[in-house]
Formats: structure tokens, C-alpha cells, sequence
């Protein structure tokens, strides 16, 4: 069973930039789309970026294209979400997740892995 652990969450000002890594382990890495999601308070889990296997095409939700940057490096089996010009309606515990579909789904229900989550909280 392919496990992931996201890192890299914290308290940041508006304006301001994180990193995500999501590790990977028990599975082969990069037969897997890989994609981020994430959840406020009261709000479904939402699709953020998406990535294909070889990391060649790449999927952005509207709200954070031109903002976020998502990445992988098959070799060291981790996703990465580079996050810049953060917002406080960012703010959300951020998920990755991992998928063998042909293209990365925008939708939870399609991944079969998850991680457990990290929090991102962006103050004004």
C-alpha cells in the first residue's frame, strides 16, 4: 500500500511563499498521478494542481494558476507544491494524493491515496 506524508506547512504573512513536499514510500512512485488538494473549515475538498507521471503536464485550479507551481522528482518519490503570493483565503489543510488514471482526476473520490495533511495558514 503507497503511503504519503506531506510536510512543509505553516504560518506565513499574505504575500508570502511555502513549500509543500509530499513523500512517498510502498509503491512504485512514478506510475502514480500525483495531485494536491485541500480543505478549509467548512468547505469541501478542494482540487488544487495536478501532475502526470512524468511530470510533462500539469493542472491548476483557477483560483492559484500563476501562483502555485506543482512538481515531482521521481528519482527521490516525492510531489512538490511551491506555493507564491499566498492569500489568507489559502488557508486550508493541504493533501496529496496519488492516482493510476490516465489523466490526474480533479475529483477526491478518483485517488486511492492519501496523506494525512498539513496545514497552511495565511495571516493578513
Amino acid at each position: 500500500q503507497v503511503q504519503l506524508v506531506e510536510s512543509g506547512g505553516g504560518l506565513v504573512q499574505a504575500g508570502g511563499s511555502l513549500r509543500l513536499s509530499c513523500a512517498a514510500s510502498g509503491g512504485t512512485f512514478s506510475n502514480y498521478q500525483m495531485g494536491w488538494f485541500r480543505q478549509a473549515p467548512g468547505k469541501e475538498r478542494e482540487f488544487v494542481a495536478g501532475i502526470s507521471r512524468s511530470g510533462g503536464n500539469t493542472y491548476y485550479v483557477d483560483s492559484v494558476e500563476g501562483r502555485f507551481t506543482i512538481s515531482r522528482d521521481n528519482a527521490k518519490n516525492t510531489v512538490y507544491l511551491q506555493m507564491n503570493s499566498l492569500k489568507p483565503e489559502d488557508t486550508a489543510v493541504y493533501y496529496c494524493a496519488a492516482t493510476n488514471s490516465e489523466v490526474p482526476p480533479t475529483t477526491p473520490r478518483k485517488y486511492d491515496y492519501w496523506g494525512q495533511g498539513t496545514q497552511v495558514t495565511v495571516s493578513s
